[in-house]
């Protein structure tokens, strides 16, 4: 078994000073910490895997292709590979699990 404490991914991922922290590899998926902080922006690009996000805390608006929702703590969202997708009018510290599938490259 492998088990993990957001706090203490959150610690690891500042202190590496990266918005990004892949703390999971296996084969068929990796699963990784996504932050941004209130009023910055979401640098991602499209990514060949499927994803999907699970909001840990922070509120935000997120696009993905056209479609447009709010996300708070507790939001599950899926985005299909290589479909266009960004957080914006991030209003609330933002910290997002992320589950890549394949794993992420």
């Amino acid at each position: 078994m492998k088990a993990f404490r957001l706090d203490e991914l959150e610690a690891e991922r500042a202190a590496n000073d990266g918005a990004y922290l892949q703390f999971l590899r296996e084969k068929n998926m990796s699963v990784g910490l996504y932050a941004l902080d209130a009023g910055a922006a979401d640098p991602q690009q499209p990514h060949s895997q499927d994803e999907v996000y699970f909001v840990a805390s922070g509120r935000a608006s997120i696009t993905v292709g056209v479609e447009t929702t709010q996300v708070a703590r507790g939001s599950v969202i899926y985005v299909p590979a290589g479909v266009a997708h960004k957080f914006h009018h991030i209003s609330e510290d933002l910290r997002v699990l992320v589950v890549f599938s394949p794993p992420e490259g």
